[in-house]
């Protein structure tokens, strides 16, 4: 069962918060082979963020029947924009969870804001925005989250782990979900022979 729950605010001074996580061809955990995490909160208290180029084969639609948002008929009558979302598979912790990354241009009382351009919203305000259309210009959902405790993430990105750059909301919203691992390589000028040889930040 599909669950959205509340999201905490948390500052904007975490390190690296609004980050793209690129997982090095070291990485160890098979879990995040070649994935692609936005990290929404970074301090140090830990860290999260979501995988968003791995996809669910539960699309946007089934999510918004499964919470009794919208009959499975009146799916067909969903803005074109609803019925376009993927379903990325955010990460190995509580899956069922739900969280929706989003533009600026919504908000609600329990959307966090990551940075100046994207917000995170977990509650189910965003999923009736959108079915009705009143949603952001830009969002996508994934199920599920990636988390770290107190110096971890810095312990894996030292142990050549991930490599981090600065997320831009272009890349964040891109449909092309298959190819988005070496086109965010590309756009931070890495190349991937030479991967296993970089650590740390770009």
């Amino acid at each position: 069962m599909v669950q959205i729950i509340g999201a905490s605010k948390t500052g904007l001074e975490a390190t690296l918060q609004n980050h793209f996580l690129i997982a090095m061809p070291s990485m160890r955990d098979e879990r995040f082979l070649r994935s692609v995490i936005y990290l929404c909160a970074h301090n140090a208290e830990g860290a999260m963020g979501l995988i968003i180029n791995r996809t669910q084969q539960l699309g946007f639609t089934d999510v918004l029947v499964e919470l009794g948002i919208v009959e499975r008929s009146q799916t067909i009558r969903l803005p074109a924009r609803a019925r376009k979302i993927a379903v990325r598979s955010g990460g190995p912790v509580d899956r069922s969870r739900g969280f929706v990354l989003h533009s600026g241009d919504y908000m609600v009382d329990s959307s966090m804001p990551v940075s100046d351009q994207v917000c995170l919203t977990a509650t189910m305000d965003i999923l009736r925005a959108i079915s009705a259309g009143r949603g952001p210009s830009q969002a996508l959902m994934a199920l599920g989250y990636a988390g770290w405790g107190a110096g971890q993430l810095e312990a894996e990105i030292a142990d050549n782990g991930w490599l981090a750059c600065p997320a831009s909301p272009e890349l964040l919203f891109d449909a092309e979900i298959d190819t988005i691992y070496d086109r965010i390589l590309a756009s931070i000028g890495v190349d991937l022979l030479h991967l296993s040889h970089t650590a740390g930040h770009a």
